[in-house]
């Protein structure tokens, strides 16, 4: 039995809205920190308010801050999130055997696939690039999941499961 070991990881766009929260929270934070220092009457509330501002930038930047890595290892595809490139979280583990179809976004292969209704689970970059290097993968008829594998990884699936997995 080959052991085939690819590894991928993608960075997930953030929302301008996140990034808005993000740079609002540190702005408040950084007032706060300083009306510390300038109002002493007023220490305990701004002492509180950077606390609270600087814990939720903290946590707004933890969740917005994603990558994900795609691990493919003898018939078995391991999703983890990585968060702010210091937590690390299992999401999924999907077998190759138990894939209905794998193709590009815009695939004519996904045809017969278009109108069936499906949980829709994304752990691609968010974002339609140019090219579109997404891929959708239909997993037990339940699962729709969204992409980002390299060209390796897709070969080496490929090799595996020739008539479920389409490179176009």
């Amino acid at each position: 039995m080959s052991d085939a070991y690819v590894e991928c990881l993608v960075k997930a766009k953030t929302s301008p809205l996140a990034q808005f929260f993000k740079v609002l929270l540190i702005i408040l934070a950084v007032i706060c920190g300083i009306s510390f220092f300038i109002f002493p009457p007023l220490m305990m509330f701004a002492l509180i308010g950077a606390i609270l501002t600087g814990g939720g930038a903290y946590f707004v930047n933890l969740f917005t801050d994603l990558e994900y890595e795609y691990l493919y290892l003898d018939k078995e595809l391991v999703v983890d999130k990585v968060m702010a490139k210091s937590k690390r979280k299992r999401i999924a583990t999907y077998h190759l055997d138990r894939i209905e179809i794998l193709a590009p976004i815009k695939s004519y292969h996904l045809d017969n696939f278009k109108n069936r209704n499906a949980k829709v689970k994304d752990f691609s970059v968010g974002q339609e690039l140019k090219p579109d290097r997404r891929f959708v993968m239909f997993y037990e008829g339940g699962e729709k999941i969204l992409l980002n594998p390299s060209e390796e990884m897709i070969k080496l699936m490929k090799n595996v499961a020739p008539r479920k997995i389409f490179s176009d």
